[in-house]
């Protein structure tokens, strides 16, 4: 006995091909959450999410924008030396704390309206919430081992400072 052909349910959704469903370039990239990284920033300063920013475009294949992130993640680096050096020859004032805290959040501004929402908003647009997620336990052990290093540096960085101006 043959069995009857099966009939098309008249409730499914429609059907359609799709073609380049993932978009083009092919498959959505392993990422770090390009939100989540600006929000880290928060903490670990415009270095830590412009460094993922950077693997993120490299992982998507956009080397100009990581590039680009790798610029902000320099220039990050930098700030924060001056910020240090500024901290320990400038004299102790309300106008350098000030300034120095300025510079930073103004930093973290640019960055995040420049380079870090821009990366948010194409991750967004071209595959939604649907991409493969990289971890957070690797980066984050690395930035909490690099912000106490920055902390011991620059304490060591005030002592010295402060013991070179005691020898005056």
């Amino acid at each position: 006995m043959s069995q009857p052909a099966a009939q098309p349910n008249p409730y499914a959704a429609p059907k359609a091909p799709v073609q380049d469903a993932d978009g083009p370039g092919g498959p959505a990239p392993a990422l770090w959450n390009p939100n989540a990284a600006a929000n880290w920033s928060l903490l670990f300063t415009p270095a830590f999410g412009a460094y993922l920013h950077m693997a993120n475009w490299r992982a998507i294949g956009d080397p100009a924008r990581a590039k680009s992130s790798k610029t902000w993640f320099v220039v990050a680096l930098v700030l924060l030396v001056l910020i240090v050096l500024i901290g320990a020859v400038a004299p102790e004032t309300q106008a350098a704390d000030i300034a120095s805290r300025g510079i930073g959040f103004g930093y973290l501004l640019a960055w995040y309206g420049i380079s870090a929402r821009p990366q948010a908003k194409y991750v967004k647009e071209r595959w939604g919430k649907d991409y493969p997620r990289r971890g957070w336990g690797k980066p984050l052990m690395i930035a909490i081992v690099a912000y106490a290093a920055f902390i011991v540096v620059a304490i060591a960085v005030a002592y010295l400072a402060l013991r070179a101006q005691s020898v005056r």
